[in-house]
């Protein structure tokens, strides 16, 4: 991989971001009534997309946003603009990335939305998910109205029964788990004016997202149809949260038919207490999905017809997968890699912290610098981001730090490329040995597995029981 171009300034990357900082800055005042330098930031959003078709529509949302009179349609006009900017700084960054990696560009005639031509009409719902979604586009409105300086309780309690009618529908749940979510954030940081610190691009990235939702046919997928052949897995990557976790497995897929080989995801989540930690956490999510056992183990996955959105991401079936033959990972990234073509990305889901890109790393030196580890690539440092590492895995730091290879996902924050490990090789009384971050996925042996796995299970008996004896009263 060419260090030299991941170091290398992308053309127009700062202009765009420090368009998208202007407008956050002036949300956390609220646009009320908007001051000098909230007028300005509108202005330069307009002007940031003033050679593109949202060119009109900005201008005018901006001019009334400064005057204090903006309605329902400027706000989605002006998260419009600021969700396209971002995109164009995502797309610049994954372009650069592929460059750097030698890897062919995504085919985005596979997905109509990315093509630019109109994605297929949403299915009508029924009224009542038009005037929910209108009643949720109010609330967001009124956010930017008020600004996070302005938040009280009141305000961000206006959410709670619009999310309690959207739950049950499931045309709907999506957008309700976003405001639900956002909504529980704002109420925790509520009144805003006594904050310390105010979260300025996460807030105004939830509630530009949000507000989009809100549009009929913004949450619609296009599905690719199913997909027959082989799955060879490249790592996992865990995400875990008080109440919930997640692992994402990527993957390079091989059609049956002999066709070009894929970067493909296939993800499971679930629920879990907070007690729930370390190697426990696979206790949730192994009997969920068939995969994990796989990639535990180092074998491929035969698919047959398994679901597949026009992103790559997996619908996994455990009925449509059996395991396969061994597969080492780093074999599939040595010969497969670098000639998977990556999925096109939805419009919407168009930003920079979702970039995650599986690339083979060879031949660098690692070294501590300051606040943290780093590759060296010919001369050109690359920021290890080992704070993503789980516990719930054999990956560490230290075994990353004496690696010669490494497996991982190429992300992109705060300005800077950082590289999240998947799977190292290491050397080990002179053997080469790979550690891998999902190595326990399946079970282990490891002590310190088998320990965290033992207490998870304490944990989960004990939370049924009592649930148990809650329900039987």
């Amino acid at each position: 991989m060419r260090g030299d171009l991941l170091a290398d300034p992308v053309e127009g990357l700062d202009e765009a971001l420090a368009a998208v900082d202007a407008f956050d800055g002036a949300l956390v005042a609220g646009l009320l009534r908007p001051g000098a330098a909230q007028a300005a930031a509108v202005a330069g959003l307009a002007e940031a997309v003033a050679g593109t078709p949202l060119a009109a529509r900005v201008a005018e949302a901006a001019e009334r946003a400064a005057a204090g009179a903006a309605g329902e349609d400027h706000f989605v006009a002006l998260a419009a603009a600021r969700s396209a900017l971002l995109g164009s700084v995502h797309d610049a960054l994954a372009q650069r990335i592929d460059e750097a990696v030698g890897r062919p560009a995504p085919e985005v005639e596979s997905s109509p939305a990315v093509a630019g031509e109109t994605p297929p009409p949403a299915a009508a719902g029924p009224e009542h998910g038009a005037n929910l979604l209108a009643a949720a586009r109010s609330w967001l409105c009124d956010l930017a109205r008020s600004g996070w300086r302005g938040i009280d309780h009141e305000l961000v309690a206006g959410a709670a029964p619009v999310v309690s009618a959207m739950l049950p529908d499931p045309g709907l749940r999506r957008r309700a788990t976003l405001l639900d979510g956002f909504a529980a954030e704002l109420a925790a940081s509520c009144p805003g004016a006594t904050l310390e610190r105010v979260p300025v691009r996460r807030w105004a990235d939830l509630w530009s997202r949000a507000l989009l939702l809100t549009v009929p046919g913004s949450a619609g997928e296009w599905s690719d149809g199913s997909v027959t052949g082989r799955l060879l897995p490249l790592g996992v990557d865990v995400q875990e949260h008080a109440t919930a976790v997640q692992a994402q497995v990527h993957a390079v897929f091989e059609p049956a038919d002999g066709g070009a080989p894929r970067l493909v995801r296939a993800g499971v989540s679930a629920p879990k207490p907070d007690t729930v930690v370390g190697a426990g956490l696979w206790q949730l999510l192994r009997p969920r999905m068939s995969l994990l056992g796989a990639v535990s183990e180092g074998r491929s996955m035969e698919l047959d017809a398994m679901p597949v959105t026009a992103e790559g991401d997996l619908l996994w079936d455990d009925e449509r997968a059996r395991a396969g033959e061994p597969a080492d990972l780093f074999a599939t990234a040595r010969v497969r890699l670098s000639a998977a073509t990556a999925a096109p990305v939805v419009p919407l889901d168009r930003h920079p912290v979702r970039i995650a890109v599986p690339v083979l790393l060879e031949g660098y030196a690692a070294h501590s610098e300051e606040g943290g580890l780093a590759f060296d690539l010919a001369g050109r440092p690359l920021a290890v981001d080992t704070d993503r590492m789980p516990a719930a895995g054999p990956l560490t730091p230290e075994a990353v730090a004496a690696s010669h290879a490494c497996v991982g996902l190429l992300r992109w924050d705060a300005g800077e490329f950082l590289l999240q490990p998947l799977a190292v090789e290491t050397t080990v009384r002179k053997k080469t040995v790979a550690v891998h971050a999902g190595a326990w996925a399946g079970g282990t042996t490891d002590k310190a597995g088998v320990r965290a796995e033992k207490a998870a299970t304490d944990a989960v008996a004990v939370l049924r029981e009592r649930a148990g004896r809650l329900l039987r009263k």
